[in-house]
């Protein structure tokens, strides 16, 4: 796993001027070192640069980037970020048409995929990445991202010329590229965030390329590719097959995202996404004869303060404990307390270059980080729940009928806290709803489904293109903040398409939750733990740590030159820090609640300061 970044204009002369923006292709790699540790190289020509940091997991010796191919005199330039699952395929179709291999990367065999099949041989490759190819002949470049945006890719265009990179940290360092926000991006943190519409990156100009996209630019223009979606189609499978397909489709994903030239571990919570991950990984590494090892995370304190609720009704310890023993995995129980996690919101904020999920995501930064001292892979269970429907707004009528995304089936929470000037400028309502109606308006319904039917298949397709790419962000930026590459293979293209298109009977069978899941997992696990009622990742309920955040939030209210001041009423916030906070009723989610507000006001006046973001109104 790797960061990628550079630029690209097909009028400029790049060679004229060679140390500039050598340096500048420096800077990029400098700034997005944590993504890549073990190595970093670039190439500048003509008209492109090229920057790359690699995170050595396949081919450690020959697997070196910008990968360069030559031919009929011109060059072809690659750059990569990301895992091939089935590179074995795509390498052997190759071999029958004469190719020859000079490494074991799946880099190689993506840029000759390029040169034989066209861009669109993107369509045949199954794995997570983005990655840019610079064309010479043609002075085309061409960028790619994965169909569910498992890594990230941002641009921004100043004239003529194409600057992208990994992280939006990395478009700064271009002369000229500013950090702005207007009122859209505005509207993505206030009434959209954490989550944001696919494309949008909330700065000015600045954008991420869409998942399932690829884009092409040269001195004829920039043309976007949608080279893939979900679609909707009947489900001919019985309820058996359908449960056997399942299984197969599942644990066939998890058996190919192992592949790997340095050690894997696992996430485990003791539910039963992270638990069927767990298992699949520790019968395949007991055939080779190694022991899986595990981690799992925790609060100090948690058990003297842990506040049962509808959305986390117990804690996860003890199922850890459960699955360990029934594993027999080298485990690792991790523990956050109050301070650090606080600390960690600002170095959130810092690798997401965005306000984020709160203390939801400074806690997995410090996980991921005491992860990433022992191991450079994980596979987590993520997505599970967006996949197979384990959120409450699948289940409960209310949020099936809210019309509107239903993990903030209000704004009142966020509008309450905002100044009256920036209310009137945002129309939050407004904004919500038209980003809310294009995003349905995407995706077909059946003519036999009813009204309910059609509101679940919106809400599916929302979670996987809304809420699961919050999520995956979250866990790609906290685990390569720290070197370390998570794998989720529950995003798999088959398995989602595949389950996408089965019908709630199924997949809530008997009224059980994640049905389809559970009994293809049969045997697996214990049944202890496969019927488990759904918790999700844990978050601290210590006082202290709600005290600490009111504490810091007042001290920033106190001084008249926080930028915060601009956009909130700071009466209206003082009163809500002078009362207890809601823990059961999340504004976004599941776990984002009253502190997380707190923390979340915390982090996006650390973000207008530190990137010095000019507000436009």
């Amino acid at each position: 796993m790797c960061s990628i970044s550079g630029f690209f204009n097909p009028y400029a002369d790049y060679s004229a001027n060679r140390a500039e923006y050598q340096q500048i292709l420096k800077h990029m790699t400098t700034s997005l070192f944590h993504r890549g540790p073990d190595e970093c190289g670039f190439a500048l020509s003509k008209r492109c640069g090229l920057a790359h940091t690699r995170l050595s997991i396949i081919d450690l010796k020959t697997g070196s980037q910008p990968m360069v191919y030559e031919t009929g005199g011109f060059s072809y330039q690659m750059i990569f970020n990301g895992e091939i699952y089935n590179l074995p395929d795509l390498k052997q179709q190759l071999a029958s048409l004469g190719y020859t291999f000079h490494t074991t990367s799946d880099t190689e065999v993506l840029l000759l995929s390029f040169l034989e099949y066209g861009p669109d041989f993107v369509k045949q490759v199954d794995g997570i990445f983005s990655f840019a190819v610079y064309d010479e002949r043609h002075e085309t470049i061409y960028l790619f991202r994965d169909y569910f945006g498992v890594k990230p890719l941002f641009y921004t265009f100043l004239n003529d010329t194409l600057i992208f990179s990994s992280e939006i940290k990395g478009l700064f360092c271009y002369p000229g590229v500013e950090a702005a926000v207007d009122s859209d991006g505005l509207n993505e943190m206030f009434s959209l965030g954490p989550a944001r519409s696919p494309g949008n990156a909330v700065f000015r100009n600045i954008h991420e390329l869409k998942p399932g996209f690829y884009l092409s630019h040269n001195r004829y223009g920039t043309q976007f590719t949608n080279y893939w979606r979900l679609s909707s189609m009947p489900h001919r499978d019985s309820y058996e097959d359908t449960i056997e397909k399942t299984r197969f489709l599942l644990t066939d994903a998890i058996r190919r995202q192992l592949v790997s030239d340095v050690p894997v571990c696992t996430f485990l919570s003791g539910g039963v996404d992270s638990s069927v991950v767990s298992a699949v990984c520790a019968a395949e590494l007991r055939k080779k004869g190694v022991q899986l090892t595990t981690f799992s995370f925790d609060f100090k304190d948690n058990d003297k303060y842990f506040k049962s609720n509808s959305f986390q009704p117990s804690q996860d310890a003890p199922f850890v404990k459960k699955m360990v023993d029934f594993l027999k995995s080298n485990h690792h129980y991790l523990t956050c307390d109050n301070r650090t996690q606080a600390d960690l919101l600002y170095e959130s904020v810092d690798a997401h270059d965005l306000p984020c999920m709160a203390d939801i995501d400074s806690s997995l930064l410090y996980f991921c980080r005491e992860v990433s001292k022992s191991h450079k892979v994980v596979l987590t269970g993520e997505c599970a729940d967006e996949v197979f429907g384990g959120y409450p707004w699948f289940h409960r009528e209310e949020f099936l009928k809210s019309n509107t995304f239903p993990w903030t089936p209000s704004l009142t929470p966020r509008q309450s806290l905002l100044s009256g000037s920036l209310l009137d400028a945002l129309q939050m309502e407004k904004y919500v709803q038209k980003i809310y109606d294009t995003s349905v308006s995407e995706i077909a319904v059946l003519p036999t489904e009813d009204e309910i039917e059609s509101n679940r298949r919106r809400i599916g397709y929302l979670n996987i293109r809304y809420f699961m790419q919050t999520l995956l962000n979250r866990m790609d930026r906290t685990s390569m903040h720290s070197g370390l590459e998570a794998r989720v293979p529950f995003a798999d293209r088959a398995l989602v398409e595949y389950i996408f298109n089965v019908p709630w009977e199924m997949k809530a069978k008997d009224g059980t939750v994640k049905n389809v899941l559970r009994q293809a997992s049969k045997g697996l696990l214990p049944d202890e733990i496969l019927f488990r009622k759904k918790s999700p990742y844990p978050k601290t309920y210590h006082p202290a740590y709600e005290a600490l955040l009111c504490e810091r939030l007042k001290d920033v209210l106190s001084s008249a030159n926080e930028p915060l001041l601009q956009l909130v009423d700071k009466e209206k916030v003082l009163l809500f820090l002078d009362h207890p906070k809601d823990y059961g009723t999340p504004w976004y989610g599941q776990l984002m609640a009253g502190p997380q507000m707190t923390a979340y006001l915390l982090q996006i006046n650390y973000w207008l300061k530190k990137y010095q973001v000019t507000i436009l109104l």
